[in-house]
This record gives structure tokens, C-alpha cells and sequence, in this order.
């Protein structure tokens, strides 16, 4: 079945210059990009992309830590992978979230570490489930930024011009 999912070069990964070894990795997949830009996120993009985990004590660096403040390096490259079974694929390859318990092939594994805080650096997001997906690429794209049709969308007039919102 065909499915999207939403990907995150870290910051610590683009200091790091993986981004070419990641992508590569990634097209291990024969998924398609339909999707990708370099995002400067906010700190509310930052909360509301990891709200689940608001109450945990590394919340604070974690915000730091997607927003670039760790690395100074204030941006993070979000792709849309689309294709069948998109999100186990990339999961797969990625590794454990943890990358001390990563296998050593796999992204997380080869190019992750964890902090002395206990932050774990693991240098690239992947949606966990079809339901993250499609709640983390609506928060990270608009419908027009995005080549393929992958949900419900509707027309507005804003400031007088008809513009593609999520339905």
C-alpha cells in the first residue's frame, strides 16, 4: 500500500555534512521524494512537533536540539517519502530511535550518539505510524509543496488570492 512519511535531516546531521549519506541510504527504499526543503524551525513548530513528549524532562533540549541551538545550525532538510509500505521502509533503515541500541548499518546506528545529558542526537526523524505521518506533513508542508495529492484538500481566499489548505 502506498504511503507517505515524513523524514528530518537534524541539525547535528547537516553540521555533520551526512545529508548525502542519508539521502543515499534512503534510496536503498526506490521510494519517491515528493517533498523536501530546508525548514529554519520555530520554537512552535518545534512543540507542536513533538507535543507527545511535553511532560518528559528533556523536553527543553529537545526543542534546543531541533532548532539548531545545539549545533548552531539553525535548520533541518524535511522530506515527503512516499511509495509502499513508506514508513517501515524508512524506520527500518533508520534504526533505533536510541543509537546505542541502533544496529550499526542502519542511519541512527553509523551516525547517532547520546549526549552527556542523555539527549539522543540520532541525526534523522521518521514518522512512527501512518496517523504521525499525515499530522507531521501537514505541519510541515503546505499542499502546494508537495507534487502528489496525498490528502483532502480545499480552496480559501486569503488576502483576496485562492490558496490550497489541508481540508
Amino acid at each position: 500500500m502506498n504511503e507517505a512519511t515524513l523524514i528530518l535531516i537534524k541539525p547535528d546531521g547537516l553540521k555533520k555534512s551526512l545529508t548525502g549519506n542519508i539521502l543515499t541510504r534512503l534510496s536503498e527504499t526506490k521510494l519517491e521524494i515528493v517533498a523536501a526543503k530546508i525548514v529554519r524551525v520555530s520554537r512552535e513548530l518545534a512543540e507542536t512537533h513533538y507535543a507527545h513528549l511535553r511532560d518528559k524532562a528533556f523536553f527543553p533540549d529537545l526543542i534546543k536540539y531541533i532548532q539548531g541551538e545545539l549545533h548552531n545550525r539553525r535548520k533541518v532538510m524535511a522530506l515527503v517519502y512516499w511509495g509502499e509500505d513508506a514508513i517501515s521502509k524508512c524506520r527500518q533503515l533508520a534504526g533505533a530511535t536510541n543509537p546505542e541500541e541502533a544496529e550499526s548499518t542502519s542511519i541512527r546506528g553509523a551516525y547517532g550518539r547520546i549526549t552527556t545529558s542523555g539527549l539522543y542526537e540520532n541525526v534523522v526523524h521518521v514518522s512512527a505510524n501512518q496517523g504521525d505521518a499525515k499530522r507531521e506533513i501537514k505541519l510541515w508542508f503546505k499542499p502546494s509543496e508537495i507534487i502528489v495529492d496525498l490528502y483532502p484538500t480545499k480552496e480559501v481566499l486569503k488576502d483576496n488570492v485562492k490558496v490550497k489548505v489541508w481540508a
